[in-house]
């Protein structure tokens, strides 16, 4: 019989190793013993398991624990156990303490390591089968706690029921639990390193969650592995055409629901049914999602996540974001996902203090801590931890097939002094500011994506002048496909919102992008962070009144979708919603019925079509042989002018007129070398058409003859013109 202390301490969850104590175990004479602890349980007698045959009936020694020694066996055997419940219930049940190790050495060792590529293949909960019992095996890494339970649905949250046996070499705890099956609610119950009962953890490698407020973690199937399509690698190659719709699902649409209100959230499906559709009528390329990744609260955007391998419940179960997927792909739409390796919340039920210690995050706030946001900062020096983040992105690209990430708040990884006083940072082990740590994480998942997900891409936002971001790694870059052009943004917007006759003063706030506009891969971004917080909305960006407002955006997008970089603009913006973006409220699609509204729509519908129809226009976006100057310095009438080319002989003329006043007999160089193969140009899409809601002047069909290396053409007001060769 079993020890009176180790029975007591089984039943106030502080036994050291209850793998040693519970189930099958022979004495000193040969005799086997069977021990279980099943709290709630009446009685309990053993079976065989083939047969069925009882064997033996356990003695209840204290509430829940049952023992007895099994007659006339000394080899272990398969076995079940017949459990009377004390509310007249009745079950037959495997038991988890009748299963050896789950984990092989390679993945302990791999996880030791913190280099395995594909960690949620260990850890997480993991449904599978053991000859005829299906369960999960729950993996978790918490090397410094006392003791690891798993509690759920399948054991009344009962952290006795359930402890884990510890992998000492790789701080892992594990157990399979037979008849746990997906749809299972659970968490964690640590007692850390002195003895303290810590908060209920979710599981970091959950994939999935419960809907917030509530914050279990689900069991869910690991889907199946989902190559990207060999047409989606082309499509996101830097000599494509790339025009990204920045979506918050949320708000982009919402349902009545029956009552007069409205439901909180989509479904996937229903997402599916109308937003890829949508996106890809009016041209764009890709749709960027911002996170989808599971969050405890509505307001951070999905921004402070806490739950990284799942799709948010918001939206349901996991496996409808999978078909979610798949219509993108089937409208030829690539799909990005917003993906925050920066920081996370300190809410109780997640990383923090996860196992007593500060174990995902650095200790010395300092570090750990970002004053921004509030929120913590992953340890990115101790390898389990990027082994945790970059087998995150490697999981949304080789799982799910999506195309790719945009990864959040780079700027803040990179620099130890982010937004931080002096004195405030710990400087690296060289004494510099960079964190060398965060740069060899960034590196190793751009290179893991690389290697085991040919064709999918990351685009970086970057807001400094950090060198090599969309540089390969062999070269000494980080290895992004893509940056997002921070600079580009702030400038040319707040030339736009200057009033017109003041423009001539902030000319080469419109230019100077061209000067760095071939350094990196640059994606032009008009992003969510530009219309919140107080900023306006980009129609309200625009000076004076309803009528210039509306031609200087359709004139700025002009300029943007011939500015070279591939191009992002967020939900709303593409029919000029007048009001900051809340996301709390669906967009205002009501405006559409607005000619001036459905005309701004119908421009960037029209824009994303002529980008991808005219190589010129995309084809050399990240090359400086694909730009070429024609007017940079008509300051004096806010008037600028540049060719587009696509290294094989076409080209495209973009020109902006950033004033009120129509140019006529504007006298415009041609580029260089077309002037004897290019008799005439002619005006192929114009902002201020009637189309869009313009004033319809220009040069309508005409053709521009080429005069002595020149056209002369009529510049409408704020409008931006795009010519190619007659």
């Amino acid at each position: 019989m079993l020890d009176a202390s180790q029975v007591s301490a089984l039943l106030e969850a502080r036994h050291s190793d209850p793998f040693a104590a519970l189930g099958l175990h022979e004495d000193a004479t040969g005799r086997l013993w069977l021990r279980t602890l099943l709290p709630g349980a009446g009685a309990v007698s053993v079976l065989e398991a083939g047969s069925g045959r009882q064997l033996a009936v356990l003695t209840e020694r204290a509430p829940g624990f049952f023992e007895a020694a099994i007659p006339r066996r000394r080899k272990r055997f398969d076995y079940r156990l017949a459990v009377q419940w004390a509310d007249g219930a009745a079950a037959e049940l495997a038991d988890a303490y009748a299963y050896g190790p789950q984990l092989g050495e390679q993945d302990l060792t791999l996880l030791r390591e913190g280099t395995h590529p594909r960690p949620y293949l260990a850890l997480g909960a993991q449904p599978l089968q053991h000859g005829e019992v299906a369960g999960v095996r729950f993996a978790v890494w918490a090397p410094n706690a006392r003791r690891v339970s798993v509690v759920g649905s399948f054991n009344h949250w009962d952290g006795r029921r359930h402890a884990m046996r510890l992998r000492h070499d790789a701080g892992v705890w594990e157990i399979f639990v037979p008849h746990a099956a997906p749809g299972d609610l659970y968490k964690y119950e640590l007692v850390g390193a002195d003895g303290t009962l810590l908060p209920l953890k979710a599981d970091p490698y959950a994939r999935a969650a419960q809907l917030r407020p509530d914050t279990a973690s689900v069991v869910a199937a690991l889907p199946a592995a989902l190559p990207l399509p060999a047409e989606r690698a082309g499509a996101n190659r830097r000599d494509a055409a790339i025009a990204i719709y920045e979506v918050h699902l949320a708000s982009w649409r919402r349902r009545d629901g029956g009552d007069g209100g409205d439901r909180e959230f989509p479904s996937w499906d229903e997402l599916a049914a109308e937003l890829p559709a949508y996106a890809a009528d009016l041209g764009f390329t890709h749709l960027e999602l911002m996170p989808i990744s599971e969050h405890p609260f509505d307001g951070s955007w999905g921004y402070q996540t806490l739950g990284l391998y799942a799709p948010s419940a918001r939206f349901g179960p996991p496996e409808g974001f999978a078909r979610f997927v798949a219509a993108c792909h089937e409208r030829g739409l690539g799909l990005l996902l917003d993906w925050v390796p920066a920081h996370f919340p300190a809410d109780a039920h997640g990383l923090a203090q996860f196992d007593g210690s500060h174990l995902f995050e650095y200790a010395d706030p300092r570090e750990g801590f970002h004053r921004d946001w509030n929120t913590l900062i992953y340890n990115f020096g101790r390898s389990e931890v990027r082994q945790f983040l970059v087998g995150n992105a490697l999981y949304w690209a080789e799982r799910w097939g999506v195309d790719g990430l945009r990864v959040d708040a780079v700027a803040s990884m990179l620099y130890r002094d982010y937004s931080r006083p002096s004195g405030e940072w710990l400087p690296n082990v060289h004494g510099g500011r960079e964190n060398l740590e965060a740069i060899a994480l960034l590196r190793g998942m751009n290179e893991l994506l690389g290697r085991e997900a040919p064709g999918a891409i990351s685009v970086a936002e970057e807001s400094t002048s950090f060198p090599g971001v969309s540089a390969p790694t062999y070269s000494g870059g980080l290895g992004f496909h893509y940056k997002w052009n921070m600079g580009w943004m702030n400038d040319t917007l707040r030339y736009m919102h200057e009033e017109p006759v003041h423009r001539r003063w902030h000319h080469d706030k419109m230019s100077f992008g061209l000067v760095y506009a071939f350094s990196e891969n640059f994606v032009l971004p008009i992003s969510h962070d530009e219309v919140v917080h107080g900023k306006g909305s980009m129609f309200n960006k625009m000076p004076g009144d309803d009528w210039q407002k509306f031609a200087n955006l359709r004139a700025y997008y002009g300029f943007m979708w011939g500015h070279p970089g591939k191009k992002l603009l967020f939900m709303g913006q593409e029919f000029g919603q007048p009001g900051e973006w809340n996301h709390d409220a669906a967009l205002p699609w009501e405006l559409l019925a607005d000619a001036r509204h459905a005309g701004v729509q119908a421009l960037v519908r029209d824009l994303n079509r002529l980008y991808r129809a005219q190589p010129a226009l995309h084809r050399l976006d990240c090359e400086a042989a694909g730009f070429e100057w024609l007017q940079q310095e008509d300051r004096e009438q806010s008037v600028f002018a540049w060719a587009r080319h696509d290294g094989a002989g076409g080209s495209v003329i973009v020109v902006s007129n950033f004033t009120p006043v129509p140019r006529h007999g504007y006298r415009l160089p041609v580029p260089a070398g077309t002037d004897s193969t290019v008799g005439a140009w002619r005006e192929l899409l114009n902002t201020d058409s009637a189309h869009y809601g313009g004033s319809n002047a220009g040069n309508l069909d005409a053709a521009l003859p080429v005069a002595q290396g020149a056209i002369t053409l009529s510049l409408p007001p704020l409008a931006t013109l795009f010519l190619v060769p007659a």
